[in-house]
């Protein structure tokens, strides 16, 4: 190919229509700071090689891609990949409300839920005003889809933080006051931190690191020296560029960043989990955002809230960057960090994190008011095992209870955990801890603590049995029963005939993983059950 630049807005569109798919600008710069590409300067302007950008996505994008065909196979939906979609879109409105590991993306749940057809989906399964089930609801993907397509919704979990995720995206709020609220307990806990703490030292300590990582770590220099083998050992050199910007900052580490000890909050009260995984700046935000909510009454503003605090305690723990999503050992301060190859250090301070998700979370909520639907969305926490679903719903909203006992539930749509891949309550252990939510770990079933062993496997057949067994007294009898999952131990037909149902449609889609640090496919099977 004859050498082309091209600039960033023009490599984006020729990726685009090579891949035929969106790729977007960052994207591209994506590929230029990550060494994967080079870039060049045309009058201070950055351009692209064409050729270049086309190599790599034939090495790394579409050969893969017919790698993946050949082993996932010939049976599968690729459109239910979703491939095409921009994370923008697979985390619309309140889905991107709190990290959760292990949900779906919402346009699997719209594919099967609304009323459209196509070359694989031959049959309409619901209609506006029907009921949706979805026993093993999660952080609620199923019932804010079902929203959005004016389907009546009923979630079950054991967690009580999964509660707390769904009811919260779910809620309906005055939207003008809770904006009021939660930027008035955000902006007095920057007043709080920025009276007791130093904020010069962060900075400083910030172009220390700047300063120490150009000369070190030049980006993406450094990063091209790794892949071409200049670099021999990564963490042996990252160790010791690390000890040598300690010794060199001795004694700016010295200092202490509190410049107001008398306004510090009695850090007796505070659980252990706040002492191990917090830094003390950030743990004493955390402890002033919680005493600050306990001057809130109404409960379901206390509860966006919460949900605003946790996902930005989730951000701020004292650990790498590379262990955020399962903490190993706590991290106080600079480390070399294999996922930006450079010094990093943990975050010091709650706010820049606290003032965005709050902004966030308010406009979230606001996108999804505009589009949902006037319809009934209930969520029960309890053992989907053993729940009379009737009584529960009964309890807490009678109008819906009288649609229920009218019409029965028309059909689920859920996804059970995998065997032995997650543990659920453990995910959220700084939720737990920061609310004082009592835990049941013991209730969840294929937990990843207990392995994927036979004895996992019999326990985990035997109790997604019981919760279909359980459950399916309350759909009517030609009702439809989605259940995604990654069955590579075939073990849903055994589990759907403990249930008493059969597998009447199959639909396999291939999941591709799209991170740099892990592409490997997998494939997800939709099975749509019925009862014997």
């Amino acid at each position: 190919m004859q050498e082309r630049k091209l600039s960033l807005n023009e490599a984006s569109e020729w990726a685009t229509e090579y891949l035929g798919r969106p790729v977007t600008i960052s994207n591209i710069s994506y590929l230029i700071q990550y060494a994967k590409i080079k870039k060049y300067l045309e009058k201070l302007n950055i351009q692209i090689d064409l050729g270049e950008l086309k190599n790599y996505y034939d090495e790394n994008v579409l050969r893969k891609q017919g790698q993946w065909k050949q082993k996932l196979g010939n049976d599968l939906n690729w459109g239910l990949s979703f491939a095409h979609l921009r994370e923008a879109d697979t985390t619309k409105h309140v889905h991107r409300l709190h990290p959760y590991k292990g949900k779906f993306i919402p346009q699997l749940v719209e594919y099967f839920l609304d009323s459209q057809l196509n070359t694989f989906k031959k049959e309409i399964f619901f209609r506006e005003g029907d009921i949706i089930l979805d026993p093993f609801m999660g952080s609620g993907t199923t019932l804010i889809q079902a929203s959005e397509l004016g389907l009546h919704s009923i979630g079950i979990d054991v967690s009580d933080f999964n509660c707390l995720i769904s009811n919260v995206k779910l809620g309906k709020y005055d939207l003008i006051l809770l904006g009021r609220i939660a930027r008035d307990v955000c902006f007095r806990t920057r007043d709080f931190s920025q009276k007791i703490f130093e904020d010069s030292f962060d900075e400083q300590l910030k172009e220390r690191l700047n300063g120490f990582n150009k000369t070190y770590f030049p980006n993406p220099e450094f990063k091209r020296d790794i892949l071409g083998g200049k670099i021999k050992d990564e963490t042996e050199y990252g160790k010791e560029k690390l000890n040598q910007f300690l010794e060199i900052n001795r004694k700016f580490f010295e200092r202490n960043g509190t410049k107001n000890k008398s306004g510090l909050l009695n850090e007796k009260e505070m659980n252990a989990f706040l002492n191990k995984w917090f830094s003390k700046r950030v743990r004493q935000e955390l402890f002033y955002y919680i005493k600050l909510l306990e001057e809130i009454q109404d409960k379901n503003l206390r509860n966006v809230l919460k949900i605003i605090l946790s996902r930005t305690a989730r951000s701020c723990r004292a650990t790498t960057h590379s262990d955020l999503a399962t903490l190993t050992s706590p991290q106080v301060g600079p480390y070399y960090c294999r996922k930006h190859k450079k010094l990093c250090t943990p975050i010091n301070s709650v706010v820049k994190h606290l003032i965005r998700y709050t902004y966030d979370t308010i406009k979230r909520l606001e996108e999804f008011s505009k589009i949902k639907k006037d319809v009934q969305s209930e969520i029960i926490h309890g053992d989907s095992r053993e729940i009379n679903i009737f009584e529960g719903i009964k309890k807490k909203n009678p109008k819906f209870y009288k649609l229920l006992n009218k019409k029965k539930i028309d059909g689920i749509f859920t996804s059970p955990p995998y065997v032995g891949q997650i543990d659920y309550h453990e995910q959220h252990a700084y939720a737990y801890e920061l609310f004082g939510i009592p835990r049941k770990d013991e209730k969840e079933l294929g937990p990843l603590s207990k392995g994927q062993g036979q004895k996992a496997k019999e326990e985990y057949v035997s109790g997604i049995s019981q919760v279909l067994r359980n459950v399916k007294k309350f759909v009517k009898d030609d009702g439809n029963f989605f259940v995604v999952a990654n069955d590579k131990y075939n073990l849903y037909q055994e589990i759907a005939r403990k249930s008493g149902l059969k597998i009447v449609e199959q639909f396999k889609r291939p999941v591709l993983n799209r991170t740099e640090r892990d592409r490997q496919p997998y494939c997800e099977m939709i099975f749509r059950m019925m009862k014997v």
